[in-house]
């Protein structure tokens, strides 16, 4: 990318897209072209084509979604389907229809298979069944993937897809029952915290073993493929290191300082027993991440707070 290329940054309001637009600005890149849900739904493909055809975008980081946690992936399965691939399918068919230079779409590791050989390596893609509590959402994000494949072999176009595995970091979701683990842990333990509450309850046995990677060490890869890499297939961005659940609530309520009792549902499910990304292919270009999960938690708490007095005080 030039410095003054064109570059549009779908879901830029989101905890992926804003740190996105930050690793952008960081690099000198200026020309950056962003809309509001408000401004532009990407759902509707007359207004995704009508936006292409005005602005025409060099390159395109496609960072919106629809996602949320275990419950929200199984309780809202159709809206989960249906949002993302419309989303996916508009952009990128557009992207392609108005000759942009490249695209990058952004998945999630949950394409993966249930029981991939761990760590999972990019070529285990649909090689077994997937997890049923995110299938929908790992479905869509399968799609994506694939279309872009498809685009590249039938047109010759340059679209690229990363898929990371789970995120947290600055402007990340709090909502009490949309939002993925490790946020859901910081709401729970700091309000437990702040009421002086004896203990907290997570769900599953905590056996489960979870990679995170912070937000802003993505955004980096993701310009750094950018400019450094074209292909079919994906490359997987993470840490290559993973923890327990129970091993992350006690670290989250360390950082917090809660010292009350952690709980453990065993009603509720765990997930995947195992999901932790090999990072080898991202490494051989050139690339290892630089936040480590306590520093990264630190911030992101920080930055939780902060937020909240925003909210409070606004």
């Amino acid at each position: 990318m030039e410095k003054n290329s064109k570059i549009y940054v779908a879901g830029h309001r989101g905890m992926v897209g804003s740190a996105i637009v930050r690793e952008l600005k960081n690099h000198g890149y200026e020309n950056i072209l962003t809309r509001t849900h408000a401004e532009l739904d990407l759902t509707r493909q007359v207004d995704v084509e009508k936006f292409f055809a005005e602005e025409k975008p060099e390159y395109v980081f496609l960072a919106a979604a629809k996602v949320g946690g275990i419950g929200a992936n199984s309780s809202s399965p159709a809206d989960f389907m249906y949002e993302n691939m419309m989303i996916e399918m508009n952009v990128i068919n557009a992207a392609w229809k108005n000759s942009c230079r490249k695209l990058e779409f952004l998945g999630s590791s949950c394409i993966y298979p249930k029981f991939a050989p761990q760590p999972m390596r990019e070529d285990c893609l649909l090689t077994s069944a997937l997890e049923p509590t995110n299938e929908a959402y790992a479905l869509a994000k399968i799609s994506g993937l694939k279309y872009c494949e498809y685009l590249n072999r039938q047109y010759g176009t340059d679209f690229i897809s990363v898929m990371p595995t789970n995120l947290y970091g600055a402007n990340d979701n709090y909502h009490p029952t949309r939002s993925h683990v490790l946020p859901a842990m910081i709401r729970r333990f700091h309000e437990a915290k702040i009421k002086n509450l004896p203990s907290v309850t997570c769900w599953g046995d905590g056996s489960a073993l979870r990679e995170f990677l912070f937000v802003d060490d993505l955004a980096n890869l993701c310009v750094f493929l950018m400019n450094n890499y074209s292909g079919n297939e994906t490359v997987n961005a993470g840490t290559g290191k993973d923890i327990t659940m129970k091993n992350l609530a006690a670290l989250v309520a360390e950082i917090i300082d809660y010292s009350g009792e952690i709980l453990w549902d065993t009603s509720k499910p765990s997930g995947i027993p195992r999901k932790l990304l090999d990072v080898s292919k991202a490494t051989a270009l050139g690339w290892t991440y630089k936040t480590e999960l306590r520093d990264g938690i630190r911030l992101t708490y920080e930055d939780f707070l902060k937020t909240s007095r925003e909210k409070i005080n606004g």
